[in-house]
């Protein structure tokens, strides 16, 4: 039976609670915090030479720092991710469970031997190490090129998740959802009161108030039905323009967070992205560890609510293989797409160029080895407290309709701590967690992108011989020119987040990981062999996507509901299908092609003989 608080909770789903002047102060103390400590980082990484400060932190990481900001949160870990909970149930579980040991994968495996390699050649970049590695510049720009392409895809979509969740933030904004798929034409009661129309039109267009509209050719063909021709064309773009008002709290949102993440990374570089993701994971962990026990609370505990979202959904919520709001006889996860994602979230792990940038910048073996304990710990206490609130939230806010269920946490937020003192600004500390995601995800991409830029593209092939101020100013201008590219691109904000996440996930998984294992262990791996198992890795990846957006396979009724999906081949993720062709190709190219140079490969593989010292 759900506790006594639950009803007063329950009923008050029908109406949007508000958002008070609490959340935004929480909000905004959280930024001034983080740029802060971006001027801290700008004080320590002066220490150094500007590039190896700047894009590597003086190789200086400690234990906490590199497992606390090698996390794999995004603003798809609060936004996308708990919605799947919520629709799909305990299943989702099983979806995220490979997370767990991506820490024992991608520090484990490849950790102690990146580093090493990274301090034997004096790479700063990954695109470096692999340059350095083969003395190969045509390799380094390759993986300099492929890294920037995944990279841009998260990024854009990381920061409509930043500003969406500033104006969520707006006192009495009326905006609870962090909504991947708003519709883009919607006329509202109140827009349509505000036109200058005659009476007649306005009582024709009463029959599409209120109703969604994905494109533009939709809603024009729903006036053409509705009004005459010379209605149409007399009326027709005042009636568009009130159907798309322009979003003002999104895009102040918009430039809010865009200063702030661009301002502290020019700050401090690479150790800002490092400390201000450190800071921000711990409020993640508070966040979500104060909503866990909010939630609980307020149903009744964790059996009471598994039992309660079992009878507001069916067996499929709670037995797997997930339950089907539709009732289209979709499966949500079976058992190859089980298989396939618990091998998606290790290797993307496993081969994330971001990840492997803060391996390379450990201070020690012993640091990447405590760090693999932490980083597990810190993946349980997120991933798992998660599912356990959304189930909670079904029991408790049953009814969110299909595209608004991205409404759950900030709505558990501001409903569990409505009775409490200080309540907004509680709810703004737990809201703070996606912000604090979505920052640390933008600050470590600009990063990497900035210095494949600049290290990569211009200091190898343009201009080698550019002096230390000439590099700090480019990159500097690089860093602001990919924030404005990324405002730009959100004018229009992209839709489907969470799916961006994972294409980029298992597009650089399938890019570089069976790359990265040839470079770190097989003597015998070479430059075309490497080349081979890129492009066919990525390229295997990227051609099923755009297969699953032509519409091929859309009758398989697996995997999320979204327009931008693969073509699962025979029910199997593309990244397996990816690392088999990638592992394949590389193999067969390396064995058929010139071995490498010996002495280079004795030099990166081979300890250096102990010299003896004469008495």
């Amino acid at each position: 039976m759900i506790s006594s608080f639950a009803p007063q909770l329950a009923a008050s789903v029908a109406d949007t609670p508000n958002v008070g002047f609490g959340t935004l102060a929480a909000l905004i103390i959280f930024i001034l915090a983080s740029m802060w400590i971006g001027m801290l980082a700008n004080k320590a990484m002066s220490a150094g030479t500007f590039m190896k400060g700047f894009f590597l932190g003086n190789r200086g990481l400690g234990a906490w720092a590199l497992a606390l900001t090698a996390t794999v949160q995004s603003g798809g870990t609060f936004m996308g991710f708990p919605s799947l909970v919520y629709t799909h149930g305990w299943v989702v579980a099983l979806w995220i469970a490979g997370y767990m040991v991506v820490p024992i994968t991608g520090f484990g495996v490849l950790g102690k031997r990146l580093a090493q390699l990274s301090r034997k050649t004096g790479a700063i970049t990954v695109p470096d190490m692999f340059r350095a590695r083969f003395n190969s510049p045509t390799l380094g720009l390759t993986a300099s090129l492929f890294i920037m392409f995944y990279m841009s895809f998260m990024m854009v979509a990381q920061f409509k998740s930043g500003a969406l969740v500033m104006k969520l933030a707006w006192p009495s904004s009326g905006t609870l959802a962090l909504s991947e798929e708003s519709a883009a034409f919607e006329l509202t009661t109140e827009n349509l009161n505000k036109l200058d129309l005659p009476a007649d039109v306005k009582e024709k267009l009463a029959a599409m108030v209120d109703h969604p509209f994905n494109k533009d050719s939709e809603i024009k063909a729903r006036l053409s039905e509705l009004l005459s021709k010379q209605e149409l064309e007399k009326h027709e773009k005042q009636i568009l323009n009130a159907a798309q008002p322009i979003d003002w709290l999104f895009l102040i949102g918009l430039g809010i967070f865009t200063l702030t993440v661009v301002g502290y990374t020019l700050l401090g570089g690479f150790l800002a992205a490092v400390w201000t993701d450190l800071f921000q994971s711990v409020m993640m962990l508070v966040g979500v560890v104060v909503l866990l026990f909010l939630a609980l609370s307020a149903v009744g505990g964790m059996e009471n609510a598994t039992n309660t979202a079992l009878e507001k959904t069916g067996p499929g919520f709670v037995f797997g293989p997930g339950y089907d709001p539709k009732g289209e006889g979709r499966v949500y996860l079976p058992l190859g797409l089980a298989f396939s994602f618990f091998w998606v979230w290790v290797y993307s792990g496993l081969a994330s160029p971001a990840g492997m940038v803060r391996v390379m910048a450990g201070k020690s073996t012993e640091v990447i080895r405590k760090s693999i304990f932490l980083l597990s710990g810190y993946n349980a206490l997120i991933y798992i407290p998660l599912v356990i609130i959304c189930v909670c939230g079904r029991a408790l806010v049953p009814d969110l309709p299909p595209g608004k269920t991205d409404e759950i946490i900030p709505r558990l937020a501001l409903l569990t701590t409505a009775k409490l003192p200080l309540g907004s600004f509680v709810a703004g500390l737990i809201l703070a967690a996606p912000f604090g995601a979505v920052m640390a995800t933008v600050s470590s991409y600009l990063v990497v992108i900035a210095s494949g830029l600049i290290r990569d593209v211009y200091q190898r092939f343009i201009n080698p011989q550019a002096g230390t101020h000439t590099l700090r100013r480019l990159s500097y201008f690089a860093m602001i020119t990919v924030g404005l590219i990324a405002v730009a691109a959100n004018i229009n904000p992209v839709d489907y987040l969470q799916v961006i996440v994972v294409f980029s996930g298992t597009g650089a998984a399938a890019t570089f990981c069976v790359a990265a294992l040839m470079l770190a262990f097989w003597r015998r791996a070479t430059v075309a062999g490497m080349l081979a198992a890129m492009i066919s890795g990525g390229g295997t990846v990227i051609t099923l996507y755009l297969l699953g957006i032509q519409g091929l396979g859309a009758e398989t009724l697996i995997g999320p509901v979204s327009k931008f999906r693969p073509y699962f081949l025979l029910g199997v993720d593309p990244l397996l299908w990816g690392l088999a062709l990638s592992l394949l190709a590389g193999i067969i190219v390396s064995l058929l092609t010139t071995p490498p140079d010996a002495a280079l490969v004795s030099r990166l593989f081979d300890a250096e003989p102990v010299r003896e010292v004469n008495s």
